[in-house]
């Protein structure tokens, strides 16, 4: 999410003047939307000499159910709250019920950070 400041009026409906530039932390990014399709990732710096992977799309989901982790094929977007349009899209975010050969299963991890999709059975 993009930072958008402070607002430019006072209450009064003056014009409030910028007092300093904006930091480069403050600056956001758009977000990843990872698509179900052939794995595509993406390394970012991110501050402190990290890094992040981000999936810009996979097939590939770690299926959980009953204490017992398998690696599934995912096939479809079935819901996101996040956003309804996802679904249409094949988006997937945390939350979001997706279809695998193992059954449908709700995504517990954010791929866009992550870069990998954890998931956890639906009975």
């Amino acid at each position: 999410m993009q930072d958008q400041g402070r607002s430019t009026r006072k209450r009064t409906g003056g014009r409030l003047k910028d007092t300093r530039n904006r930091k480069k932390h403050q600056l956001g990014r758009l977000p990843t939307e990872t698509q179900v399709g052939e794995g595509r990732f993406r390394t970012v710096a991110v501050r402190g000499n990290g890094s992040k992977t981000r999936a810009l799309a996979t097939d590939v989901a770690n299926v959980t159910s009953g204490g017992e982790t398998v690696t599934a094929t995912i096939t479809d977007v079935v819901e996101n709250d996040a956003n309804p349009n996802y679904v249409r899209r094949n988006i997937i975010t945390k939350g979001a019920i997706i279809d695998t050969d193992e059954g449908q299963a709700r995504v517990t991890s954010r791929p866009g950070q992550t870069g990998q999709v954890n998931a956890v059975r639906l009975e």
